[in-house]
């Protein structure tokens, strides 16, 4: 099998996993692979528990619609993204239900919609900023996420959700279940729980080679 044929599937196998685990629902979210000629995006409106191979858009390195079904409206975002971080080749964005419902219920802060409360939060996500709310696919935001791209490893959309990029989209989705799992940790826990405090941090960064804040 050629390369675009294991990123074809994989994008499958992801989807099928995300829809599975209740990140997203209907067809809500979208998935992106960059290739060195192009990407490889999710369909408009498709169900990524019900991913075909073959209709997963084609995209050229001069952004033109190659083959497949009608790329996501948020491929534009997505690039925006690969612009800014030659070193990420997978993009995922789900709706995941906890992750929206704390933007609902009030985030943390802006500049990190959780704090530091689990290692693996900072090991495998690390902080992870609000973009306020506009309309899905508005050019506006695509533009805000890529001024951050090279500081974080994903953004929150308020209202919509998580947009998580990495080395791959396995790497992605793997960090977006832990930004979602800590998310239901923090929104479940009452009295909130203290954040893991300025020595453990510097140990985890140190020992891990991340960084926090």
């Amino acid at each position: 099998m050629s390369v675009e044929g294991m990123r074809r599937e994989e994008i499958c196998l992801i989807g099928w996993n995300l829809h599975r685990r209740g990140y997203t629902v209907g067809s809500s979210g979208n998935i992106s692979v960059r290739l060195e000629d192009g990407w490889l995006v999710t369909p408009t409106d498709a169900c990524l528990g019900r991913l075909d191979p073959a209709a997963i858009a084609r995209i050229s390195s001069n952004g033109d619609w190659i083959s497949g079904d009608r790329p996501s409206k948020t491929l534009a975002l997505h690039r925006r993204i690969y612009d800014n971080r030659p070193d990420c080749h997978g993009v995922v964005h789900t709706h995941s239900t906890h992750l929206v419902a704390l933007t609902l219920a009030g985030v943390h802060a802006p500049d990190a919609i959780l704090p530091p409360i689990t290692p693996y939060q900072v090991m495998k996500v690390g902080r992870i900023p609000l973009i306020a709310y506009d309309r899905p696919g508005a050019p506006a935001v695509a533009e805000q996420v890529g001024a951050l791209a090279r500081h974080v490893r994903g953004v929150m959309l308020e209202r919509l959700g998580p947009v998580l990029w990495g080395a791959s989209v396995t790497q992605a989705a793997d960090a977006l279940e832990e930004l979602e799992e800590t998310a239901r940790l923090w929104l479940m826990t009452l009295p909130r729980p203290a954040p893991l405090g300025p020595e453990q941090l510097a140990d985890l960064c140190q020992a891990f080679g991340v960084t926090w804040p």
